[in-house]
């Protein structure tokens, strides 16, 4: 799955996407990176609202699980967020940059497995958005990987 198709499924599958203006800008081996603009997702202070940003982190992660999914072959899933924690530790002043950190090839060949045998897996995704070098949020989330006949 390439990123434009992803985001054309994000922004046709889950709308606020679209209206939040999150962009997949780069996906690669070690992570996808996404973004979104400051100004759609201003809070009362000028900084971004911590709704959009826990949005951003919980769909972005999502994402990772549907681009691995795409890849074992199993284009037909259902992903859902199980759990998930958040930590803002700095306000974002400028466009959202959210990192997703793919997990292990030991993580995704487990998940495989619990795919092939038990239809259903879950998979542990790490998060961050970055602004000049800084770390604003920390995102882990466990999502919940569901064969679909």
């Amino acid at each position: 799955m390439i990123k434009l198709s992803l985001q054309e499924k994000l922004h046709n599958e889950i709308p606020m996407t679209k209206l939040m203006g999150l962009k997949i800008n780069e996906y690669n081996a070690k992570e996808l990176i996404t973004s979104a603009p400051l100004e759609i997702n201003v809070n009362d202070k000028g900084t971004a609202f911590g709704g959009s940003l826990n949005s951003i982190v919980t769909i972005s992660g999502w994402s990772m699980c549907q681009l691995i999914a795409y890849e074992l072959g199993y284009e037909k899933s259902a992903i859902m967020i199980y759990k998930n924690s958040s930590e803002f530790k700095a306000p974002v002043h400028s466009r959202i940059m959210c990192h997703v950190q793919k997990p292990s090839e030991e993580k995704i060949d487990t998940l495989k497995r619990k795919l092939q045998n038990k239809h259903s897996g879950s998979l542990t995704v790490y998060a961050q958005i970055i602004e000049k070098g800084k770390v604003c949020v920390e995102f882990e989330g466990i999502y919940i990987i569901k064969v679909k006949p």
